[in-house]
């Protein structure tokens, strides 16, 4: 452990462990101990976290900004995975190999996140196994979460994969007009989605022309759920095509 870390840091450290999935249930004196061997990391927009191949340091929680881990193809275009936000983890399979990062990592605004060095942590699983077992089922409900995002990203366009984020955003039951706050950037939400802030804006207009949304800075008014969800499922192919 650091000689330099203040108990007042490692408290900030345990508390953002506290809001992540991954350490859901883990005692508070447990927190303390991983927060104790853990490294504060801040990172200016456009900073990379890490790039593909880098040998693992460990794993990550963003305290607060966000980081957009993607791939880049042969052909030089950048595929994003999914942009991650304060309290959610990253890079935790890195843990369990020598193979390095499978993609990127790099900061979509001003963000820190938390560095869970390796070695120190398998080392106190080994001690631990209870731990281990604790963190298993919170990574089993995360992936759940991950692969929910990979199906999403296989929806054909843009306005389909923005309107599906929308609409999970919605009241299951809702009809009527309803308020989403959009709670990040335009090119946050941009990068999410895998397009550009372009492509995006030209979507909210396309939207807000056929009067199913209206946008106040970075509150989005969906005008008729309903409608919204018609027009998702033709979209898809379910429905007939019809108005709008």
């Amino acid at each position: 452990m650091p000689s330099n870390v203040s108990p007042l840091r490692n408290a900030a450290i345990a508390s953002t462990f506290r809001s992540c999935q991954l350490f859901s249930g883990l005692p508070a004196a447990d927190l303390e101990t991983i927060a104790g061997f853990s490294i504060l990391r801040r990172l200016e927009k456009d900073a990379y976290l890490f790039r593909e191949g880098d040998p693992s340091e460990g794993f990550y929680v963003v305290q607060n900004g966000a980081i957009n881990v993607h791939r880049v193809s042969v052909a030089g275009k950048e595929q994003v995975i999914y942009v991650f936000r304060a309290g959610e983890s990253l890079a935790e399979a890195s843990l369990a190999g020598e193979r390095g990062y499978p993609a990127n990592a790099r900061a979509v605004e001003s963000s820190a996140v938390v560095v869970v060095p390796k070695a120190p942590f398998l080392g106190l699983l080994s001690r631990r196994p209870d731990l281990g077992l604790r963190m298993l089922g919170s990574m089993s409900q995360h992936l759940r979460v991950l692969v929910g995002l990979v199906e999403d990203l296989t929806l054909k366009d843009v306005e389909t994969r923005f309107i599906h984020w929308l609409l999970k955003r919605c009241p299951a039951a809702g009809e009527g007009e309803v308020t989403v706050e959009l709670g990040m950037t335009k090119r946050v939400l941009a990068a999410e989605l895998g397009t550009s802030s372009e492509t995006l804006s030209r979507t909210f207009a396309r939207l807000r022309d056929d009067s199913l949304l209206m946008i106040d800075g970075n509150t989005l008014r969906v005008r008729d759920v309903a409608e919204l969800r018609a027009r998702f499922r033709r979209l898809l192919g379910e429905a007939p095509s019809g108005h709008g």
